[in-house]
């Protein structure tokens, strides 16, 4: 079993933002594999199903990016998994829009989601998935440019990468890390 969590924001004022493609990923494996993502359980929005022969849980946290962690110890605590059977699919201000950046394991890299989740799994050991968002333009508020929403002109760039970052997670669940790295690190369609 794994659990796929996508990071993000709760309601409908931070829907579409930067901060949130990791829910934006969540959403495409749902639909591709018939999971509703509805049920209220671990401080989240989850739903279980199969994806490709393999049992997941899907996870929108919803106690704010900040606390994300959380919810992450809560499933993992209940469905007794390891670090390295919870994928992180994230976005990142370090990386291009569109592009990707897959890891086995790894720092938080300064996003405060990545640190409340390895604060609370107690490990960096676990699989990631970041989602280009671009780097914010100088003298501007980061938080006020995690929370804004992509230009029209990005859109085509970031729904291609959070397609190909649930292709890449569908991978890694069935022990295909190298490939999916091969595949979609970096690269930008």
């Amino acid at each position: 079993m794994f659990i796929i969590a996508g990071l993000g924001n709760p309601g409908l004022k931070y829907a579409g933002t930067r901060h949130n493609v990791g829910f934006g990923a969540i959403d495409v494996l749902a639909e591709r594999y018939g999971i509703g993502v509805d049920m209220g359980k671990h401080k989240a929005l989850m739903g279980k199903g199969m994806i490709e022969g393999q049992k997941v849980v899907l996870l929108k946290p919803q106690t704010y990016m900040n606390l994300s962690g959380e919810s992450l110890r809560e499933a993992a605590s209940y469905y007794k998994l390891f670090p390295e059977e919870v994928l992180v699919i994230y976005d990142d201000i370090n990386l291009d829009v569109g592009r990707l950046r897959i890891r086995e394991k790894g720092s938080a890299g300064g996003h405060n989601g990545m640190k409340s989740i390895i604060s609370c799994l107690g490990s960096d050991q676990f699989p990631r998935i970041r989602i280009g968002v671009g780097d914010k333009p100088p003298r501007m508020d980061l938080a006020d440019y995690v929370l804004g929403r992509f230009p029209e002109e990005e859109l085509p760039d970031v729904r291609e990468a959070i397609a190909q970052a649930a292709e890449a997670a569908t991978l890694i669940i069935n022990g295909q890390m190298e490939q999916a790295m091969n595949q979609f690190n970096g690269k930008k369609k």
